[in-house]
């Protein structure tokens, strides 16, 4: 089953693809956004916005 919504990773708003105002790629994945300008702000440090994985057990230095 295809996801219909996903939540904009800048202002947590869910967004449907289909009525997204904008849409980028990132480490291959795509996301979605309300908002050009929640687009903008990604787009500038994508690394803020996605989640990363820490591998267990592994220790912040």
């Amino acid at each position: 089953m295809e996801q219909k919504s996903f939540v904009d990773p800048v202002c947590g708003m869910q967004v449907s693809y289909k009525t997204a105002a904008a849409e980028s790629d990132y480490h291959g994945k795509h996301y979605y956004f309300c908002a050009t300008a929640c687009r903008e702000q990604f787009d500038a440090d994508p690394a803020r916005y996605v989640r990363t994985h820490r591998q267990h057990g592994s220790r912040r230095g």
